[in-house]
């Protein structure tokens, strides 16, 4: 057995860092994350702090400096939500806070879009919907909102989409991954007419599912299905598909969790 004294037992912990770690607080954990960029920062810890306000007045002075508008959307914006991302996988920070980072990200991209004649280019297209028969759009809205603040063109079809329209969005728009929502048990089985009738056409793209009413075991059972625990999981389930992981079971193995 060691034999060892409580100053060693305190030099250990700090030599380690866990004393500092369980002392530290999200915005001192945030503030170890900041760009050192002297015009990045203000906007990246607006963001993190949900403050639309402050972002708008960093890109503001961003572009007085000479950025451009176009540029600071991935330069800036994406650099602070990844602050956000990283704090909210490490669960120092909760979903409310990612939403209201989520706003303040989407506020910032709109006021870059209004000061310039570039169009941003999107990372790639999804369509979101909640399924046929279920009005609960909650869960839905936080995952278009996180796609948007990532990057993601988004065609959200809104609640209660009979399965039918959602192919027809599919075949309209080319989207790189089509994501579904369902509270109700009633109301999640039309998840699997989606996936047949996307398969009667050659569509074989990721059918990411979530909600409170679906589990792992479940979206497991047809083809196309990818589960989502939670809406934060939609946007890496999208840069996994950008980055060239396109394969079902691939995502599976990155994503299903049980």
């Amino acid at each position: 057995m060691l034999d060892l004294k409580l100053e060693d037992v305190d030099g250990i912990l700090v030599r380690y860092n866990v004393a500092l770690e369980k002392e530290m607080t999200p915005d001192e954990a945030a503030e170890e994350l900041y760009p050192k960029d002297k015009l990045v920062y203000p906007i990246a810890k607006a963001i993190y702090e949900g403050e639309e306000d402050d972002v708008i007045e960093g890109l503001e002075a961003a572009i007085k400096a000479g950025k451009k508008p176009i540029d600071l959307i991935d330069d800036a914006l994406m650099i602070g939500m990844g602050v956000v991302t990283r704090l909210y996988d490490d669960g120092i920070i909760f979903l409310p806070n990612v939403m209201m980072s989520a706003d303040a990200m989407l506020a910032g991209i709109e006021f870059c879009k209004s000061q310039t004649t570039e169009v941003p280019e999107a990372k790639g297209k999804v369509v979101c919907h909640v399924a046929e028969g279920d009005v609960h759009d909650i869960g839905k809205n936080i995952v278009v909102a996180l796609l948007r603040a990532n990057g993601y063109d988004v065609v959200d079809l809104g609640r209660d989409v009979p399965v039918d329209e959602v192919i027809n969005a599919v075949v309209e728009n080319k989207p790189i991954m089509v994501t579904g929502t369902a509270l109700m048990t009633t109301t999640m089985y039309a998840f699997k007419e989606v996936n047949d009738k996307l398969l009667e056409k050659g569509i074989k793209i990721p059918f990411a599912c979530g909600g409170g009413a679906v589990n792992q075991d479940f979206v497991s059972q047809y083809e196309l299905g990818v589960y989502g625990e939670e809406a934060a999981d939609a946007p890496k389930i999208a840069d996994a598909i950008v980055s060239g992981i396109k394969d079902i079971a691939a995502l599976r193995e990155e994503f299903h969790k049980h």
